[in-house]
């Protein structure tokens, strides 16, 4: 089925892939869709604009994973925005690259199971409370509606060894959380506007310690 909206040559232009890919994109899609009910993976609200609001958004962030990352973590990946995403993309560009999918729900955790076994992803699904995990490793970490900035930089440094590369989505409620970060962490980014929201931002960030007091 062919991945047509307003928002299909959008994300080709936006990412550049073939349209093998554009129809592994549009089958998951389906998938979310078909087992909403059943899971809850998504707002009602958002089923009609999932193609901009979900998949196009994650999306946007696969410039920012490096070829060489052997381990990119998604932390509470819920339906798998934007871990599945990021997968099936990096499938498309060859990289040997491994998306780890943290999430605490048994259900959504059946169905990301399915995803993968279905799209034939490199993704590994592990259903753990990502708060309580010591000892974990990726290189590059993403989350995306998952908790407030200062809650992430405390559990990536507490629960990741040596991850090199922070992507965070902040939304127009999240700006001023960043702001407060500042304050207690420090840290290098680099932000650039969401292609999905106007009041939204993109962060990638480097070297997080927590300041001195």
């Amino acid at each position: 089925m062919a991945f047509k909206s307003q928002n299909h040559e959008k994300l080709i232009k936006l990412i550049q892939v073939s349209r093998e890919t554009i129809d592994s994109l549009k089958f998951y899609e389906d998938l979310v869709l078909e087992n909403n009910n059943k899971f809850n993976l998504i707002s009602k609200s958002s089923e009609k604009i999932i193609k901009k609001r979900h998949i196009l958004d994650s999306a946007q962030v696969v410039d920012l994973i490096d070829k060489n990352v052997n381990i990119c973590a998604d932390l509470g990946t819920g339906a798998g925005f934007p871990g599945v995403v990021l997968s099936i993309l990096i499938k498309e560009r060859k990289y040997k690259t491994r998306v780890d999918l943290y999430e605490k729900s048994p259900k959504k955790c059946n169905f990301l199971a399915e995803v993968v076994r279905k799209l034939n992803l490199n993704a590994n699904v592990l259903q753990k409370n990502i708060i309580n995990q010591k000892d974990l490793y990726a290189d590059t970490i993403v989350a995306r509606a998952f908790k407030p900035i200062e809650s992430i930089f405390e559990i990536v440094t507490k629960n990741f060894q040596n991850f090199q590369n922070l992507i965070v989505f902040v939304g127009k409620n999240g700006k001023q959380t960043f702001l407060d970060a500042s304050k207690v962490w420090d840290f290098e980014y680099k932000k650039r506007m969401s292609v999905t929201s106007n009041d939204s931002l993109i962060i990638n960030i480097k070297n997080i310690k927590k300041k001195i007091e």
